[in-house]
């Protein structure tokens, strides 16, 4: 299965779920911006959780199918499009060669996850194969895709994956009449981002610790995969001690000199001086993956234990949703 990049959009990447085990020496590590979108588009189509994917920013991508193909996609960042037919989310996709595809504009996120049957083939470097952009290494060539660029698919096809291509094989575009629930795995409040108090929480003022947990921050124009800042109340600190440098992680949220707030995304550094007055809990990251400039957020504090809890709840309920897929494709 091969396609082939006709428009870019602003920023198209190969990710996976990021090199997670060279942060020591210093290496980001990278990966989608929005996990779980990425996780369900490949859970359509029956991958591994961790299959490759390209991460659309924002939209105006259109790709040609060289070959028959068999896709998903998922997140809230734009529609595909098949001339002027709408392609459904979180399901399976076949499209037979010669279709092209478009990802228009939707106002619901940043950010699209498209997968393909085994996952985009594009070498394995420090154990995984996302696009790390500043340090030009993984992905395809480590850059964003541009136009002419050629993607195939891995030829390690599941089963499960082969069943629902002879399923789905047509002349003409088709999909079952099942799609994943995105919306089962997100909380309610989608706005409402709860973080667990960082190792520098204390060194804030009372007041700007009550205005942290109360006031809504907006996402400024100062934003992409390394890190956000955001426009709010401006926190004080209660002392003036100094960090030195100490590590940080996607999630981290800092506050700088001037009292405003930056949280650390995929491509962020590992390190950093300013202090850590909160880590976003994991179950919620994804959630500022699809943030876009103008959205305001706030901040909910939740133990650590209730973090983890979350986390492993929701986990149990992807690895559910993978034998349910299981049986029905």
């Amino acid at each position: 299965m091969k396609v082939k990049i006709l428009k870019p959009g602003i920023l198209s990447t190969v990710q996976d779920l990021g090199r997670n085990f060279y942060r020591a020496q210093g290496i980001p590590s990278a990966g989608a911006m929005d996990s779980l979108s990425m996780r369900l588009a490949n859970l359509s189509l029956a991958n591994a959780i961790d299959a490759a994917v390209i991460e659309i920013t924002y939209a105006d991508v259109l790709l040609e199918a060289e070959t028959d193909l068999l896709i998903a996609y998922s997140g809230g960042g734009s529609i595909l499009y098949a001339s002027d037919q709408v392609l459904p989310d979180n399901r399976p996709l076949f499209v037979p060669a010669g279709q092209n595809l478009a990802f228009r504009h939707h106002s619901s996120g940043s950010r699209t996850y498209l997968a393909i049957a085994g996952g985009w083939d594009v070498p394995i470097v420090l154990g995984s194969k996302s696009t790390y952009i500043t340090g030009r290494f993984g992905g395809l060539m480590g850059r964003a895709l541009k136009k002419q660029d050629s993607l195939k698919n891995a030829n390690n096809l599941t089963t499960s994956t082969l069943r629902l291509l002879s399923h789905l094989k047509s002349t003409k575009i088709s999909f079952p009449n099942w799609s994943i629930d995105k919306e089962h795995f997100m909380p309610l409040d989608k706005r409402m981002i709860r973080i667990v108090p960082g190792k520098e929480f204390t060194w804030f003022r009372a007041d700007s610790l009550l205005n942290f947990l109360s006031a809504s921050y907006t996402l400024s124009r100062d934003c992409n995969r390394m890190g956000y800042r955001f426009e709010g109340p401006l926190l004080q600190r209660s002392s003036q001690i100094e960090l030195l440098s100490t590590a940080v992680a996607p999630g981290t949220v800092q506050v700088t000199h001037d009292g405003s707030l930056v949280l650390l995304m995929s491509d962020g550094q590992t390190t950093g001086g300013y202090p850590r007055i909160a880590q976003i809990a994991q179950v919620d990251l994804p959630l500022c993956g699809q943030l876009k400039p103008g959205d305001s957020i706030q901040f909910s504090a939740i133990s650590r234990i209730e973090a983890e809890k979350l986390y492993m709840n929701r986990e149990n309920e992807l690895k559910k949703l993978a034998v349910a897929l299981n049986m029905i494709i």
